[in-house]
């Protein structure tokens, strides 16, 4: 989402770091550049301004001007105020701290994410907080609204509010919250009905139901890749309800990311969680020095651990390790990693976590860094006879053209694959005999073919 902003900011910031002293004039040109752009990402100008003129503020002053690396210095302040643009330094929980059952009240315009977002953080406080959670549609205006939030809270494994035909959103609201006391549920997530546009109508339907429920939290959802009217959108919501957060959506899309830097300023409001993509478990917090980390190139590698926690799976990969260090490393086991890798998302995905990884973005960008790579070696793997598996080196000529013709790809395609595999065998296997110490004693180049030069030598 950010790619365009962070490749515009880096570019200046190469350009402040190569000089070894700067004046106020390079400052101002380089913030008129980091206005332009701001602007170009869809942050709206008043914050665009307040932003320009906290970093003008703080780097023109003696004490940055004269520095050691100045350029540094300015890259800096730029980071500081952008995590204080996004909200301050960590992530800000859903406040749960209220008489059970908490009422959390999701509002937003249809087409949002709302019921699907409503789903995911009923799954999210259901499986990290072991909270018991009802679902509650009032969306009496969309056809069949109250059918996908029942389909949402099955999928989620949650209860839903039984639909009763006919009752208004504040008398579902009422009985979602005593349906809600008497059965001992903990969080009652109330989804409203949104509109196509902001009206005088769904305002009052929405502050009556906020004024029946009583909500510890009113939690806005907003579409991200709707930009410079998102903004405009939390505005009116915020007037009209004080909500007391946000949930941005489709924060995997690429949308210009200026919603996301606006938000806080316009609303007051932090930004709680973000929808990164389609599935009930892609919802995550927002950490504003991490999204400002990876729009300025810092890379967000406490992000990529947490992710890596999460998805795979610490016993297989412990017995991998095993059978790597022993040199039984087979395709079987690859297959499995691959899986597990796959698991994390798109490789590009996992890259812009890594710091600096935005200015190589061209170079590898035709390397076709994506999940479907995983995918059509999976496929090749799973063509294979189960000895295949286990024994790669009896694949020759007249298998290897059946293991292409099952898996829907080419014969180098294969030979690609078991050459990868060799190399990363062979890799393993001195791993084993090195161990421990003689891999801290030598280093990585001890695991380089032999004859090769210490600037050519690549493990693959």
């Amino acid at each position: 989402m950010f790619e365009a902003l962070s490749e515009k900011l880096s570019g200046v910031f190469d350009r402040l770091r190569s000089r070894g002293s700067l004046n106020e004039a390079d400052v101002t040109e380089a913030l008129r550049e980091v206005r332009l752009a701001l602007l170009d990402a869809d942050v709206a100008l008043p914050v665009v301004r307040d932003f320009i003129a906290k970093v003008r503020e703080r780097a023109v002053g003696a004490e940055v001007l004269s520095s050691v690396t100045p350029g540094q210095q300015v890259v800096k302040i730029v980071n500081d105020v952008m995590i204080e643009a996004l909200g301050g330094e960590g992530a800000v929980p859903i406040n749960l701290n209220a008489a059970a059952p908490v009422p959390i009240l999701m509002v937003g315009l249809q087409g949002s994410g709302k019921t699907t977002t409503s789903g995911k953080i009923a799954l999210r406080i259901k499986d990290r907080l072991r909270r018991r959670v009802l679902l509650a549609s009032l969306d009496t205006q969309r056809p069949a609204a109250q059918l996908q939030l029942a389909q949402l809270a099955d999928q989620a494994g949650v209860p839903s509010l039984p639909i009763v035909a006919g009752q208004t959103p504040v008398q579902i609201a009422n009985r979602a919250m005593d349906v809600g006391r008497r059965e001992g549920f903990d969080v009652v997530i109330l989804d409203t009905a949104g509109r196509l546009s902001i009206d005088q109508e769904l305002m009052d339907e929405v502050r009556t139901v906020r004024a029946a429920a009583n909500p510890a939290e009113t939690l806005l959802v907003v579409d991200a890749m709707t930009g410079q009217d998102a903004v405009n959108t939390a505005k009116a919501f915020n007037d009209a309800l004080s909500i007391t957060g946000i949930v941005l959506t489709r924060m995997d899309g690429d949308a210009r990311g200026g919603a996301a830097l606006s938000m806080r300023a316009i609303t007051g409001a932090p930004i709680k969680l973000i929808g990164v993509g389609e599935k009930q478990d892609a919802l995550e917090d927002f950490h504003p020095e991490r999204v400002a980390g990876r729009i300025l190139g810092m890379g967000d590698i406490v992000g990529l651990v947490e992710r890596a926690t999460e998805t795979i799976d610490q016993a297989e990969a412990e017995k991998l390790a095993s059978k790597m260090m022993r040199g039984k490393f087979d395709l079987e086991d690859y297959a499995s990693q691959l899986k597990q890798i796959g698991k994390m998302g798109s490789l590009s995905g996992i890259l812009g976590m890594l710091p600096g990884v935005g200015k190589i973005k061209q170079q590898i960008e035709g390397a076709d860094l994506d999940t479907k790579v995983f995918k059509r070696q999976a496929a090749i793997i799973s063509s294979m006879t189960v000895k295949e598996r286990r024994a790669p080196d009896i694949i020759k000529a007249n298998r290897k053209k059946r293991i292409a013709a099952g898996s829907g790809t080419s014969v180098q395609e294969v030979n690609r694959l078991l050459k990868q595999f060799d190399e990363m065998s062979a890799m393993m296997k001195k791993m084993g005999k090195l161990g421990q110490k003689g891999l801290m004693r030598h280093g990585l180049g001890a695991l380089m073919p032999k004859g090769v030069a210490p600037q050519h030598r690549r493990p693959f």
